[in-house]
């Protein structure tokens, strides 16, 4: 949610911001609306405050056995306005607040305008892999590999789902493994939350009420709304852990990462962008997330990009650093760069890691603060960074790494959680 002051206060940098992001919206409409509605909250409280009165003389005489009837027909055109008063006033208090609800967060100064035909590369580290072959797409090797049952996987859950096996299941439970180890060195608390969170849990990440067709829901409420809803992403859980709290200064940055499967309804296909484990509507990831003081989220979103890039790194793969333009950046979000691996097959990158900075945006939905030192409380800064997704680093990895004869030599960092350095081909492929 965006700051109301900053909208009150300087109406032509919002718009100016937010059209970076092709959301247009009236504002002169809305700040009339914020004036009539601080003038009703203040009506409202004065007709209380009348009505208090009155009952006080009323109760007072009362007790002394007088009569009040003057005083009630004294109440009674004070408890008319203030009814029709309360009505307006809730009236107004939707709207105002449907209206920043729906409102995307600020893309920052550096953010480029735009979709993403304006995402900016901000560097490349190391080089791409040159191949002496023929060079096999990621479906073809985990499939002669003997890693991922992809038939089986939709005829249990339909398309967009597969099955890691044998070697495969091995592989993806040590990069998980890696992840942990490394995050937990680093210093960050290990969570599991919940894979079903409630509504207010998306209202707080961003994703309600502009986005709630896009979860899978498990129960609606009477509005349609999602009231219970399978996670996206471990972010949506972890940006709630601190809901309507006041964090001391000295506890602050907070450090967390999760594991989790993701649900998204997205949609699985043959084309080749959309084949194997590369787009699907279940994938496991590791999340990191602070919360941190806002003059420290510049350098938060830097360590977490920095802590993408060295997982990334370590696995010997080829990758580059991507700054999403606005439109690309999702709503709530004010910057958001992309660690993106090479797939030689489709000759271009795949996003194995989304590192973004919300500034105060969630935490303002969440109601969550901190109380400095010195002055008032203030609303905390939030970021989140993929630590890493699973189902595109698989495909990298076996692209990227393959050798003529078909086998993959497993990262050196992985391979105290395999039973072997090498993938290989197996003698006698599993049987569909």
């Amino acid at each position: 949610m965006l700051d109301i002051t900053l909208i009150r206060t300087n109406p032509e940098y919002v718009q100016k911001a937010l059209a970076k992001r092709a959301v247009h919206v009236d504002i002169d409409a809305f700040l009339a609306l914020d004036t009539e509605l601080r003038q009703v909250r203040g009506e409202v409280e004065q007709l209380r405050g009348s009505r208090r009165a009155v009952s006080g003389k009323i109760a007072q005489r009362q007790r002394a056995g007088e009569a009040v009837k003057d005083l009630r027909t004294e109440a009674r055109p004070v408890t008319e306005r203030l009814t029709g008063a309360e009505q307006r006033l809730a009236e107004l208090d939707q709207a105002h607040r449907a209206f920043l609800d729906w409102l995307p967060n600020l893309p920052d100064d550096e953010v480029p305008a735009g979709g993403k035909e304006n995402n900016e590369v901000v560097r490349t580290v190391g080089q791409p892999p040159r191949f002496t072959f023929e060079p096999r797409d990621h479906v073809e090797l985990a499939g002669t590999l003997g890693l991922v049952d992809y038939q089986r996987g939709t005829k249990l859950a339909g398309s967009g789902f597969w099955i890691y096996r044998g070697q495969g299941a091995q592989l993806e439970w040590a990069l998980l493994n890696y992840f942990t180890e490394t995050h937990l060195r680093d210093g960050y608390e290990f969570v599991l939350p919940p894979h079903l969170l409630t509504y207010a849990a998306g209202y707080t990440a961003g994703q309600f009420p502009k986005f709630a067709d896009e979860v899978f829901t498990v129960r609606h409420g009477e509005d349609g709304s999602p009231e219970q809803f399978l996670l996206p992403t471990a972010e949506t859980a972890l940006v709630n852990l601190h809901r309507d709290e006041t964090l001391a200064d000295s506890k602050l940055p907070k450090r967390y990462f999760a594991y989790t499967p993701s649900y998204r309804k997205e949609a699985g296909g043959y084309r080749t962008a959309e084949r194997g484990t590369l787009r699907g509507h279940q994938f496991n990831k590791v999340e990191m997330f602070q919360f941190t003081r806002p003059g420290d989220s510049a350098a938060a979103h830097e360590e977490l990009l920095a802590k993408a890039e060295e997982l990334v790194d370590s696995l010997g793969l080829h990758y580059r650093v991507t700054r999403l333009a606005a439109q690309d950046t999702t709503a709530a979000m004010a910057k958001t760069c992309n660690v993106e691996v090479r797939l030689p097959s489709l000759d271009t990158y795949v996003e194995v890691s989304s590192v973004s900075n919300a500034r105060d945006y969630q935490a303002r939905r969440d109601n969550i603060r901190y109380r400095p030192r010195h002055g008032k409380t203030e609303y905390v800064h939030t970021l989140n960074a993929s630590g890493l997704a699973t189902s595109r680093l698989l495909p990298a990895v076996l692209e990227q790494h393959q050798k003529p004869d078909g086998t993959v030599p497993v990262p050196e960092v992985l391979r105290k959680w395999m039973a072997c350095d090498v993938l290989t081909p197996a003698a006698e492929v599993r049987s569909p």
